[in-house]
């Protein structure tokens, strides 16, 4: 539904220097799961021989891909920690008492 007042929105709070590290923090571990995606779709274009080698029974593209989704809950909870260090370096528990 269209607005029908004239009146511009309220600009957004600036964000606060935790914010500012919680996504630069967010950003990096993003860019290293990127580099991983990255590399095995570049080893399925170009280096199919070597996805379809077989590593205990099970072929290396089947491996690839369950580290891809061990790495993004690593990731996640790398992320997670960061955050929590950052909550604890500024003096918030994040309880009430």
């Amino acid at each position: 539904m269209a607005r029908t007042d004239s009146t511009p929105p309220e600009p957004a709070p600036p964000l606060s220097a935790e914010q500012v590290r919680n996504a630069r923090n967010g950003l990096i571990l993003f860019g290293v799961y990127v580099v991983l995606y990255g590399g095995f779709v570049w080893m399925s274009a170009f280096a199919r021989d070597a996805m379809a080698a077989t590593v205990g029974g099970v072929n290396v593209a089947t491996w690839y891909g369950f580290a891809l989704i061990v790495a993004a809950l690593v990731l996640a909870l790398v992320y997670s920690v960061l955050c929590r260090d950052g909550l604890r370096e500024s003096g918030d528990s994040g309880t009430s008492q």
